[in-house]
């Protein structure tokens, strides 16, 4: 009975209504909102870092963004938010995040590094993009310019300096190498038996 009330149409308006006067509307959209009901409780969660950070989405309590312009994602990913102790430095670099990617705890994305030379400067950023389907392993770091493709699984704790943009593979170590290529089609296949 609860749940039916919860998941009724007007409990949605009602909820939607209410984070908008915190949240743009376009971030309180995606399958956590409208398929499933955690985009509200991050959203209400996340009140208190919205009025601090002025990140126009829902964050979770130890989630770090550098540069809330130089992000974009689809709201279908927004759950990465949540992920304790990520980090995302986007000083100069832009971090693009596709459909459906999942980040793990203290998972680094990091655009732009210390100048070799002086390290009180950074050297110019490179941005980093991630493809749909994708799943970061805790405690990975993906490093300025790396460009994952759809479906492109990173281990827990790898270090991903180059890029995999064929994606349909999963990567991991120091640093990180392709450790097995996966079906390109066993997905859809997958996908039809359910």
């Amino acid at each position: 009975m609860f749940k039916r009330i919860l998941y009724s149409k007007p409990v949605y308006l009602i909820m939607l209504c209410f984070c908008k006067f915190f949240y743009q509307k376009r971030y309180l959209k995606g399958r956590y909102f409208t398929e499933k009901r955690a985009g509200f409780l991050w959203a209400i969660k996340g009140i208190p870092r919205r009025l601090t950070t002025g990140i126009p989405w829902p964050l979770g309590k130890t989630t770090l963004v550098n540069n809330k312009d130089k992000i974009s994602f689809h709201p279908d990913s927004i759950n990465i938010f949540q992920s304790p102790g990520c980090y995302f430095q986007n000083i100069d670099g832009m971090i693009k995040i596709g459909q459906n990617v999942h980040i793990a705890p203290n998972v680094g994305l990091i655009t732009t590094n210390h100048d070799v030379y002086d390290l009180n400067t950074h050297a110019p950023g490179k941005d980093i993009i991630i493809g749909d389907d994708c799943w970061i392993g805790m405690n990975s770091v993906l490093l300025p310019g790396v460009v994952l493709g759809n479906h492109t699984i990173v281990g827990a704790g790898a270090v991903v300096t180059k890029s995999f943009p064929e994606g349909d593979c999963i990567v991991g170590g120091v640093p990180a190498k392709i450790i097995k290529k996966l079906e390109k089609n066993k997905e859809e296949k997958h996908d039809a038996n359910c």
